[in-house]
């Protein structure tokens, strides 16, 4: 392998960490809230924006990430109280639910232009020079990127299999009229299930513009990449999911020698359609 293919797999395994995130928040609102959520690359975003705004006030970033994954979960809890909750309960249609949230994300990324700007912004960071690792040149921020993703996987991973809350969600998921019929508190669970995801989404948003910076429009840009993360994985499937985005990042940047960056997503859209059209639900099993 020459050092220029190792170059793109490590930024594609960085974006791909950043992509998977944001990937299992989106398949764990489908898989439990039966809920295809167009705004999820735009809540990404917002949590970036979130996390900006906090750093540029003086405090630190790390700080700066847990307001804006806080922030971020509370406007997603929001939407579920103003939109989804109301949805469920008048049994709205998946196409009703779809274009709602295409809505909302156009909302979300409007908004922030009306506040913010339109133009690109940086966190107040110093510059880190980046470490040669064999050969391979790797951005500090891109190792610490990869660090972080990892550490919320293992904790998701925890939670999911060994907290009652996390059994309580993959029951659910399965099946939902036998987990109320149990006992189980399926709004719990429903809040629950947009805690995660708002904290996972507004990481990989905050994440993400550790490495590239921050835009209005960087989420919308992610979108396609995310759900091709999530039908390669498996819908419904967190594990499929991150194993997905990995694939879907190294993929992504490999390419770039061959088609150019501009073709990144046309990348992402053409494995999410041969995987469509080959093994439709995924290579994995689509439940928790």
């Amino acid at each position: 392998m020459d050092l220029q293919t190792a170059q793109l797999i490590v930024n594609g395994v960085a974006v791909g960490s950043i992509i998977a995130l944001a990937a299992v928040g989106l398949t764990l609102t489908y898989g439990i809230l039966r809920l295809s959520n167009f705004a999820h690359g735009d809540f990404m975003t917002l949590g970036a924006y979130l996390t900006w705004l906090a750093n540029i006030s003086g405090v630190n970033i790390w700080l700066s990430m847990v307001v804006g994954a806080v922030a971020t979960v509370g406007a997603m809890l929001l939407g579920e109280k103003v939109l989804w909750s109301p949805m469920r309960d008048r049994r709205a249609s998946s196409t009703t639910l779809i274009i709602i949230s295409i809505g909302l994300a156009l909302f979300i990324r409007y908004g922030i232009i009306f506040i913010w700007g339109s133009g690109n912004q940086s966190y107040n960071l110093p510059v880190a020079s980046a470490l040669d690792i064999f050969g391979v040149k790797v951005a500090y921020y891109r190792i610490v990127v990869m660090g972080l993703a990892v550490v919320a996987i293992l904790a998701l991973h925890f939670l999911l299999q060994n907290t009652k809350i996390g059994k309580a969600m993959r029951a659910v998921a399965d099946d939902l009229d036998l987990a109320r019929v149990s006992g189980i508190n399926v709004e719990r669970v429903v809040i629950s299930t947009w805690i995660i995801a708002g904290s996972l989404t507004a990481l990989g948003g905050a994440m993400y513009g550790l490495i590239t910076g921050i835009r209005p429009n960087m989420g919308w840009f992610l979108i396609l990449p995310m759900f091709a993360s999530v039908i390669l994985g498996g819908i419904g499937n967190p594990y499929g999911a991150i194993a997905g985005a990995l694939v879907i990042g190294i993929a992504q940047e490999v390419s770039v020698p061959w088609l150019g960056s501009e073709y990144k997503l046309g990348v992402a859209l053409g494995i999410m359609v041969l995987i469509l059209l080959v093994r439709p639900q995924g290579l994995f099993k689509g439940t928790l």
